[in-house]
């Protein structure tokens, strides 16, 4: 069976933190905590298979307040590594009397995006392949086989000048056809006509959606799956036909079977808002009941079980759990001793400073004031952002969240939006040309709010 993670058997620890470094300010601890993790799984791999099963994965809680990472870094850890990846929130198996949603569908819904996720990765190996069939499919639209010449009435050797008509003629019209040259033309092509919509089962174990239709079900009763003809031009032929060539050319059994092998050896869930559910009975009533209810029914699925879906049997005795909160209130010590013990790594995220916004703003890939640049680049804006600007954001960033609620750096979100909001306005007007932001600029259209404590509870 090939190796999950042979493409990443290379990336160190110091390797994870830097890739993750590129997208995510500070929060060196989380970093170095989630890159070891990532490492023991490859170093499993690579043990004897009585060894390895042994070995479970050291789950992680991440203690921090909101906005400061937590879930970008496990988000981010999942994308560099293809893992199958879910971010679910603990309290929402609170919502419905004790408990509300079964927990064992964040396994369904993990295996479902796993199954998504190895999909695509089979349509990219077979791109060429369907090309290919697309376009003789085609050419047997643009030029139907030509009907068999009578052997009395054709002599041997006009059959053979007939089918070498025919073949020059075809490989013509393939030419013109990779050159785009037909794009337009009109074709005729058998299409399936699609007339039930999927089913949803209800059960005891929750909704499972399933994939098929009525006619599928009962091939004998609506005649399986019919076709119609539909009348379209040749480049609209080439998208349906290429959809339709990819679906055949999947195996769905083998898919199943590859997205339940990553699911188990590097499926991740990231648990988020654990904190909700921390707490015990002791006598209470109410809410603080349905907390440890909810504890002790996700203490099945954390410790190492089986869960029944419908692409098979799925073990979560090496997945990756990442659970997070702010533990404002509670604290990691009021989960149940159980669950406790199946979090043995802690670790604390830092609060953001305003050195820290100010690094959020500029330095990763995907920093804010680059979104804004190449989002108004399209209008033909120039943006510009000038050191004093960025450290005037900051430091408003860090006055509203010390006086408000500290949302961390999703702050810089409201205030970029809001100081931004008449050039993103007037950009499709105002044409080419380029526009500095300094630290005046932001001040005129934000510190009037940012000021009035009333105001940035509403707008920031």
């Amino acid at each position: 069976m090939e190796n999950p993670l042979s493409t990443l058997d290379n990336l160190t620890p110091k390797e994870i933190v830097a890739e993750l470094d590129k997208y995510i300010v500070g929060q060196k601890a989380a970093k170095k905590a989630v890159a070891i993790a990532l490492r023991n799984r490859f170093r499993r791999q690579c043990l004897p298979r009585e060894i390895a099963d042994d070995i479970i994965p050291k789950n992680i809680l991440m203690i921090g307040p909101t906005g400061v990472g937590k879930t970008e870094i496990a988000r981010r850890l999942a994308k560099l590594t293809k893992s199958p990846f879910i971010k679910i929130e603990a309290s929402k198996f609170t919502e419905v009397g004790y408990v509300g949603r079964d927990v064992e569908s964040i396994i369904r819904d993990l295996i479902r995006i796993a199954i998504d996720q190895t999909k695509m990765d089979k349509m990219a190996d077979n791109v060429e392949k369907a090309r290919k069939n697309v376009e003789e499919r085609l050419l047997n639209v643009l030029l139907p086989t030509a009907q068999k010449p009578s052997p009395v009435a054709v002599e041997e050797n006009e059959t053979a000048a007939v089918q070498e008509s025919f073949s020059d003629t075809r490989e013509k019209l393939r030419k013109l056809l990779r050159e785009d040259k037909l794009s337009d033309r009109m074709v005729e092509i058998e299409v399936r006509a699609s007339n039930f919509a999927p089913l949803e089962i209800f059960s005891s174990s929750g909704v499972e959606e399933i994939g098929i239709t009525i006619g599928e079900m009962m091939p004998n009763i609506f005649g399986g799956m019919k076709t119609r003809k539909r009348r379209m031009s040749v480049a609209e032929a080439k998208e349906y036909l290429f959809n339709e060539e990819q679906n055949k050319l999947l195996d769905m059994d083998e898919i199943a079977k590859l997205a339940i092998q990553q699911t188990e050896q590097m499926g991740i869930v990231f648990l988020d808002e654990i904190d909700k559910i921390a707490g015990r009975e002791s006598g209470s009533h109410g809410p603080m009941v349905s907390r440890e209810g909810v504890q002790r029914d996700l203490l099945p699925i954390i410790e190492g079980t089986t869960v029944n879906t419908k692409h098979g049997m799925v073990k979560t005795d090496h997945i990756l759990f990442i659970g997070a909160g702010a533990f404002h209130v509670a604290k990691p010590a009021d989960l149940i001793p159980e669950l406790q013990g199946r979090f043995p790594i802690r670790v604390e995220l830092d609060s953001l400073s305003k050195e820290d916004f100010m690094r959020i703003l500029v330095e990763p890939k995907n920093a804010l004031t680059k979104q804004y640049q190449h989002l108004l680049g399209t209008e033909g804006l120039e943006i510009q952002f000038t050191q004093d600007a960025i450290e005037e954001i900051a430091l408003m960033a860090t006055r509203i969240n010390t006086s408000n609620e500290n949302i961390g750096a999703r702050r810089l979100h409201t205030i970029m939006e809001k100081a931004l909001e008449e050039i993103s306005y007037d950009a499709s007007n105002v044409g080419r040309g380029q526009v500095t932001i300094d630290s005046s600029y932001i001040r005129s259209r934000v510190e009037s709010i940012a000021g009035d404590s009333d105001l940035s509870k509403y707008i920031l």
